[in-house]
Formats: C-alpha cells, structure tokens, sequence
C-alpha cells in the first residue's frame, strides 16, 4: 500500500515518530481511482487480509518473497529500519520479530485504514512506529533510516509518483544504508504465466507492465549514484528483488 502524518492511538509512541505532524492529506488520486477496491474500502481490507489469499494472488510466492526481502536485513535488525506501505500478511510481524533491543521500526502508508489494520495485527512494542505519510514526499530527515523496504509498491505507482518515492528512499537512508525491493519483472519468454499476467496486470494494474519495460534503476533520481545495485530474479523472472547500497 501507498504511503502525512496524524496521530495513531496507543500503544504506538506516533508523536515521536512525527514531531512535526501535519494535517492528513487526502488520499492520491491514482490510489482512489485505480486501487481503491485493494486498499481502501474497508470491506477490501477484510477481503484480503488473509495470507492464504495474498499468497495465491503470487502463486505461492508470498513466503519465499517476503523471507528473501527479510534476510537482505539480517537475522536481528539493528538501527532504524523504514518500511514504506503496508503489506497484507505477516510481512510487518516477520520485520519486528527481528528487532534488536535498540532498533526501530517506521512504517508509513498513505490510507489510514491500512494503518488501522496493521496496528491490529502488530503487538504492542515501543520501539514500533506507525504513522500516515506519503511515500513520493517523506517528512523523515535526510539519512535518517539503515535500511528501507519496498514491498510490492513501485508497480503501483505512477511513473512521476515511482521516481519520487525511490528519490525520496536514497534521501532517508543513511549512506552505507540499504534500500531492499521486491516487485514484478518481466517474466522470460517460457514462463507459462507471462501472457496471463500481461492479462492480469494490464486490467487490473495500469501502472505495474511499466516494470516489465524499464528498470527499477531507471527511476532513480539523475545525479545520485548508488555505492551499488543487486538485482535477482524468481519464479520465471516473474518477480525481482533489488538491493541498492546507498
């Protein structure tokens, strides 16, 4: 989900993590016009908040994704880790269960009522913290987080609101950092599902086939060169996984 920040109520210290809280914005357009029926409308949330179900929408991907992403940040995560939009699942529950003693987790998304719903999936932990913001304009300092995550986000997004929200990732993250990406690729030519989910993405996701065409790195702000990038692919180089090392 897509990521202004208001306060969440307990046991979520929100207005430490965003002293300069502002009004919420409203919802992008995009979102409400395009996703609304995933992500917004509360009987959506329901709907799919079941990790059976988002693991069928990846055909039994869901897992190995999530763990993949995961192992990027190690077995005990130390410092300040940065998810950008919530993610149906236990993808937030797998981060936090990897938290060092002194580290803390961020996690931002641009819909209210999908920090509602991970606020009840999350237990109470003051070193987790919640709040609405925008994913293509964070009000975080600059190189405030060690390492940033982007799960399946960049394929719904705009192109100009994509090149934002990967600007705005290399901005928080702290040089030496790491930004860790799971999202579609183009999958290879003898992939059985390519041409169902051309069919799929093109009727139900307008933005995602963009990322069959470029790449991620291609979206990265002109001027900002990353120490390095590692790209893998999955499943038919169906999905991909990029590692930037700020």
């Amino acid at each position: 989900m897509k990521p202004n920040a208001t306060d969440i109520a307990a046991p979520y210290d929100c207005d430490s993590a965003f002293p300069e809280a502002q009004p919420a914005a409203d919802i992008p357009e995009y979102l409400g016009q395009h996703y609304w029926w995933a992500y917004l409308h509360p009987g959506a949330v329901r709907f799919f908040e079941r990790e059976w179900l988002v693991n069928l929408i990846l055909w039994g991907n869901f897992r190995r994704l999530r763990d993949a992403a995961l192992a990027e940040l190690g077995p005990s995560i130390k410092g300040r880790c940065l998810q950008i939009a919530c993610v149906y699942g236990d993808f937030s529950q797998r981060i936090a269960a990897r938290l060092a003693p002194e580290a803390r987790l961020d996690i931002i998304d641009v819909a209210p009522v999908q920090i509602a719903n991970l606020r009840n999936k999350l237990a109470p932990d003051p070193r987790i913290h919640l709040g609405q913001q925008d994913a293509s304009a964070l009000r975080f300092a600059d190189a405030s987080f060690d390492s940033t995550l982007l799960f399946f986000l960049l394929h719904e997004q705009p192109a100009a609101v994509r090149a934002a929200t990967l600007a705005e990732a290399m901005r928080v993250t702290k040089p030496g950092g790491q930004i860790v990406i799971v999202d579609y690729h183009k999958p290879r030519a003898s992939n059985p599902l390519r041409y169902v989910m051309h069919l799929v993405l093109k009727t139900l996701e307008p933005f995602a086939l963009d990322l069959w065409r470029h790449e991620i790195a291609s979206w990265l702000p002109a001027g900002v060169a990353p120490a390095s990038i590692k790209k893998s692919t999955s499943f038919g180089e169906l999905y991909q996984k990029i590692v930037i090392r700020r």
